[in-house]
This record gives C-alpha cells, structure tokens and sequence, in this order.
C-alpha cells in the first residue's frame, strides 16, 4: 500500500517555513512558530497540517494581513521551470494558499496577487474558491485576464481552479448550476501550447458534464469542428466519464453511437479464485460476422465487493477498435488486486462485464480470497498459469 502523503508533510516543514520568513523578518519568532505549528500535529492528515501551519502563520506573522501577506511572499522560494513530474517539494508551499484562502478575503487585490506567486511554486485552485464564491465578477474578470498570462501554471489556474468538483476540495455549486463563466474561460485554453493546460481544461469539461451532460455533448461537438489532434485528444479525455456511464450522447460523439454487433468467445478468466495482492487476468475474442466494418469501443467492469457486502461498479478503459467483416481479436487485460490508498479490497465473488459501445454482456466472475490461507490456491495459480495461454 502507498506511503501516506502526510509522512512526506512532517515536522521539517514547519522548520522550512520558518526558515524562510526568518531571512526576511528579523522579527519573526520562528521558533515560537515551530513549537506552535507541531503542536499535536502528529495525528493530523496532510490537509489538516497545512491548517494546522497557516494558523499557527496567523498567529506569528504580523497581525496586519496585507504586512504579514508581503512578509510570506518576500519569502517565497523560486518559481518552478517545470509544468510535469514536480513531486511533493511545492506542496512546501500548501500552508500559504491555505492562509490567503483562510485569512484573506477581505483584501482581494493583494491576495490575488499572493495566489499569482504562490500558483508558480505550487497552486492556488484551492485558495482561490473562497474568492470566485465572495467576488464572482470580479475573480472571473481577472481570471480571464491570467489566461493569456506568459505563465503556463497561471493558465492552468484558470481552469483547474474554476473546476466545479475539484478534488479535496468544496464544490463550486454556483458553477455546478450555471457553468456558463466556466465555459467562457475553457474557450480562452481549449487550444492553449501546454499539455498541462489542455488536461486540465478537460478535467472540467468533464466536471461540467456530471451535472450538465447535454452541455459536455454540445460543447464538444462544437469542439470537434475543425480540430486538430491536440484538440480532439481533449475533447476525448474530457468525455472519459460520461463513455463510462455508456451514456450516449459522448458514444456518439466518439463515433461509438451503434450498438456493437459481435459475439464473444473463448473466455477466460484467470485465475478463478485469486487472493488479494495478486492479479486476475481477463482474456476473450471479439468477432464480427456481419458485413461491415464495425467500430467497437471496448471497456470492462468489475463490481468490487465492499465492507458491507454490497458491490459498487468499476470501469476500467480497454482499447478501441476496428474489426473488419469476418475479423476476429483476441483481447487481454491484467488487473492489479493489490491494496492502494484508492481502493480495499474485501473477499467475495466479483461480477465482471464487457461494456461494448456502451452495451453490456457478462463476461463472468472471479473470487477474491484473503490472504491468511492462500498457500493452496497460490500453487494451484502458480500450476494453472503454465496453460493460461495455451
């Protein structure tokens, strides 16, 4: 199982924090600050610590918001070259949004221009919410100036930050039920230079469309109208979840919108009682029989067994193809059943099911055993897996 990401937030961040300040502000009390922030922060998960931080920064900092805001951004380190693969070293920087978010709504320009420094080191898409709920017009007004900004982590925070359901943080319900300004913004990125940008803007395309899915048809139709690759990648990544939910407006969109004529055989899957933290592997042919050629987009989905005995369904994406009159694929996909941060596993039988064009066939089912008491069915995998593909 992964690493918790607040092991990766410990007590040396406090200390770097305080650091820094210190080197511009002879009158900070860094280590007051410290033995503050650490105080019963053991217990704390990652974002409770960057509160944690930024109240103890509340407290240490000069009381006057805007001197204490000028303090911690003469402070900062510098912005970051990079737009991918940055690790965990700017989530440094998490407490600041947290403090600007938290204590600063009452000044807007000056905490503006905090989350413009502090979104080239790390982000601003959760500090900034608090902003677009209190100063709609006015937030929107200045995000849509940042989308021509020369930064790309600025323009992500255009998108990323207006995102109606961003992750680990409160929703944007004004959005969620008029995403008209949401929209006007994506228009501005939709063909942005940054691959860093043009996922984010399709991550709230795809937002959009769990509370609009008419809107995330319409709009990307629009979209698809004399686009390049780069557009069209965004347009498919941003109906990834709808193609999920087989609804059909997005399979029609992808030019999946016909039920998908083809028969399935020699199934398998392997093996058949499998123990948690090892794999399953899923192996079958699509035929077609017909006289045309078919455009068949193939999805698989398991009903994961849960605490409580119920199943909740999952979708993992396969592969799209082609299949020619007469043409048969053998297809095969491995799944992981080891324990993550996202997902327990739990033992019981597990349903799994073709999603064809969006239509549903079962595909069969496998048990999901303990690992206390597996050495049996370990040798007999270990047997079995010599004549899997056979």
């Amino acid at each position: 199982m992964a690493e918790p990401l607040k092991n990766r937030f410990g007590a040396d961040i406090p200390e770097q924090i305080a650091a820094m300040i210190a080197a511009v502000s002879q009158d900070f009390a860094a280590r007051d600050f410290v033995h503050d922030a650490l105080d019963s922060y053991e217990p704390l998960d990652l974002m409770a610590r960057g509160k944690k931080i930024a109240a103890a920064l509340r407290r240490h900092l000069p009381q006057d918001y805007p001197v204490a805001v000028e303090t911690l951004l003469a402070s900062l380190g510098p912005r970051l070259d990079e737009t991918e693969d940055l690790g965990l070293a700017p989530f440094l920087y998490l407490p600041h949004g947290m403090f600007v978010a938290e204590y600063g709504l009452e000044h807007f320009e000056i905490s503006m221009r905090a989350q413009y420094e502090l979104t080239q080191r790390f982000t601003a898409e959760f500090s900034i919410r608090p902003y677009l709920e209190r100063y709609p017009e006015a937030a929107l007004a200045r995000l849509a100036e940042w989308a021509s900004d020369p930064s790309p982590h600025v323009r992500r925070l255009v998108s990323e930050g207006t995102r109606p359901r961003l992750p680990w943080a409160n929703r944007l319900r004004a959005f969620q039920q008029d995403p008209t300004p949401v929209l006007a913004l994506l228009e501005l990125l939709k063909d942005d230079s940054e691959l860093y940008i043009r996922r984010s803007v399709a991550n709230n395309l795809n937002d959009i469309g769990k509370d609009h899915p008419e809107l995330l048809v319409e709009t990307s139709r629009r979209w698809l109208q004399d686009a390049g690759e780069e557009r069209r990648w965004l347009v498919r990544h941003a109906l990834r979840s709808a193609v999920k939910r087989g609804e059909a407006g997005a399979l029609q969109v992808l030019g999946f919108g016909k039920q998908a004529k083809v028969s399935v055989a020699n199934i398998a899957i392997q093996p058949e009682r499998v123990c948690i933290g090892d794999d399953v592997t899923l192996i079958f042919e699509l035929s077609n029989s017909g006289t045309q050629t078919q455009k068949v987009l193939v999805d698989f989905r398991i009903h994961y067994v849960k605490a409580s005995g119920n199943t909740s369904p999952k979708v993992f994406k396969l592969k799209a193809i082609t299949l020619a009159p007469n043409e048969t694929m053998q297809m095969q996909k491995k799944v992981s059943l080891a324990e993550m941060t996202t997902r327990k596993h739990y033992p019981g039988q597990h349903a799994v099911e073709l999603l064809l064009n969006g239509g549903v066939m079962p595909l069969g089912s496998f048990e999901l055993l303990a690992r206390n008491g597996c050495d049996d069915v370990w040798a007999s995998n270990r047997h079995a897996s010599h004549h899997l593909l056979k």
